[in-house]
């Protein structure tokens, strides 16, 4: 199911995957089957989620993005994939992030380049994340901490 107000020019959409309002998947995107992509998301070329990935409204997913599958990614979260970014400059690569199997991302969480942050792990709301997370780990605040 795509939404007739989404703008999705990738072929490359997974069986049984919907598509809300307003969102623009551009025709290098890979999504798999069964996920769920909410209202006012953009996906960039460069972006692969596996299957039955859920991404909420408000998310921007950046060249570099791999989402694994049965990743969730709450409402807002904010991706980036240029530590160093300028105007008008791109860099020869963008760096690659990594959300593995299972792992969840808070509402409004940050996702600094080049993170992976490990399967089954949980981002907490608002945590901005400067390392990588290890699996099965909670993290949360500015920067994220694991959460004893």
């Amino acid at each position: 199911m795509i939404h007739p107000t989404s703008d999705v020019q990738s072929a490359a959409i997974g069986v049984g995957t919907r598509v809300w309002q307003y969102v623009v998947v551009l025709s290098g995107a890979r999504i798999g089957s069964n996920c769920n992509i909410c209202s006012h998301c953009f996906i960039e070329n460069d972006v692969v989620l596996g299957d039955r990935v859920t991404v909420k409204c408000g998310n921007y997913i950046w060249d570099g993005v791999r989402l694994e599958d049965d990743v969730f990614v709450g409402p807002n979260v904010t991706f980036t994939n240029d530590n160093r970014p300028r105007s008008r400059v791109r860099p020869a690569a963008f760096e690659t992030t990594v959300i593995k199997r299972g792992a969840s991302l808070g509402g409004g969480s940050v996702i600094l380049p080049g993170i992976i942050v490990g399967e089954g792990a949980m981002v907490g709301a608002g945590a901005v994340v400067t390392r990588d997370v290890p699996a099965g780990v909670t993290v949360v605040g500015n920067p994220a901490r694991e959460l004893l």
